[in-house]
């Protein structure tokens, strides 16, 4: 599997914003009990870049960018 992580902070605001509102429509994140608005879920998603936990990849393969847990990446 040929995938490069692409640093958040090469992407323009409105472009990581657009990616990481697919991204949380795609998945449909469950947040428990509390319903989280999207600029909410949006936040949760920047801090997760921000620490390290998760990271955007490029996946040659599909041709697609994705967030994926940095865990999953092994």
């Amino acid at each position: 599997m040929h995938i490069m992580i692409i640093p958040w902070q090469d992407l323009t605001p409105d472009t990581l914003t657009s990616l990481i509102e697919h991204f949380v429509l795609r998945e449909g994140t469950d947040y428990g009990d509390n319903e989280l608005t999207m600029e909410q879920k949006v936040q949760h998603v920047r801090q997760q870049l921000d620490t390290g936990d998760v990271v955007i990849v490029f996946s040659e393969l599909h041709e697609s960018v994705d967030i994926k847990l940095r865990s999953e990446l092994g």
